[in-house]
């Protein structure tokens, strides 16, 4: 019997959930940073075998937001819980019990989905009687269909818990071909992988004020080299500056690692060019959220 659906991963931010994709996959669909907000659309991974197709939906963290972009982060994460098979809800071990997430448990109760409470991180763990006192209040605040403890980093018990996760799912089709990781565009992936540079050499108010947009990716004449051209928007001319570095240190740094991930996505060569751009608070205006694929739903 073939078994199939659709999980999302739900949590606040920097709890694992993008680590876990790429984990699951075994490979890199969902950028990761050690800043907090890293993810900011829904990204679909698929999971295939011989028995099953699990299709993952990796969201953004949800929180309180600051900006119009922070709301539709959050809506966008929650409302996922409404169209799918299964929650996995990820904490972070190392964490005591937070009213944050037991505020979240409000909505998962509204949907009335099965949910798996998801513990990661458990490799940073020396206090484990700590942590089961944790773990044992989140119990008693929600029905839980199952609890797992992981670490997403090392692959601890993640084959068990798709192990548990495939045991849930009904007979289902195949939604995806057969060897299918993500239906996110090559463009998508690129812009990412852009943006995740810029998290890694940068910090304070940049990484949460910067957007990607790739404006042209196409084949030279010759077809041996794809020719990106990408953009960096900033809110703000100081930003800009930074981002550009002294004589275009910085965006050379981006562009050079940026490069070598894009290579390796791609399997070809190319060549890559970056422009800098300032359009102000474009965080908080509609005009530019809708521009940039930011529609929130309508409640």
């Amino acid at each position: 019997m073939f078994k199939s659906g659709f999980v999302t991963i739900i949590g606040e931010p920097n709890v694992g959930k993008s680590t876990f994709l790429n984990q699951v996959l075994k490979q890199k669909v969902a950028i990761v940073s050690n800043k907090p907000q890293t993810t900011r659309d829904l990204i679909t991974g698929i999971y295939n075998d011989e028995t099953s197709q699990i299709i993952f939906i990796d969201t953004p963290g949800i929180h309180h937001a600051k900006t119009k972009l922070g709301e539709y982060m959050s809506s966008s994460a929650i409302n996922t819980i409404k169209t799918v098979d299964l929650v996995l809800f990820m904490i972070n071990a190392f964490e005591d019990v937070k009213q944050e997430n037991i505020e979240i448990f409000k909505e998962l109760a509204k949907a009335k989905t099965p949910v798996f409470l998801i513990i990661n991180k458990l490799d940073t763990i020396k206090d484990f009687s700590r942590l089961q006192e944790n773990v044992d209040a989140y119990k008693a605040a929600y029905n839980f269909a199952s609890v797992f403890g992981i670490s997403a980093k090392t692959g601890e018990n993640v084959d068990k818990l798709i192990r548990d996760i495939k045991e849930r799912l009904e007979e289902g089709p195949q939604f995806y071909p057969e060897g299918s990781v993500t239906d996110r565009p090559e463009t998508f992936l690129v812009r990412e992988l852009i943006r995740e540079k810029v998290l890694e050499l940068t910090h304070d108010e940049i990484p949460h004020s910067i957007m990607v947009t790739i404006d042209d990716m196409k084949y030279n004449k010759a077809k041996t080299t794809m020719v990106i051209h990408a953009t960096i928007i900033v809110e703000r001319p100081t930003q800009k500056a930074i981002i550009i570095g002294k004589g275009g240190s910085m965006l050379k740094r981006i562009g050079t690692l940026a490069r070598k991930d894009i290579e390796a996505l791609l399997d070809f060569p190319i060549f890559l060019e970056i422009f800098c751009k300032v359009e102000e608070d474009w965080r908080n205006r509609e005009h530019y959220l809708k521009n940039y694929g930011y529609k929130p739903e309508k409640q």
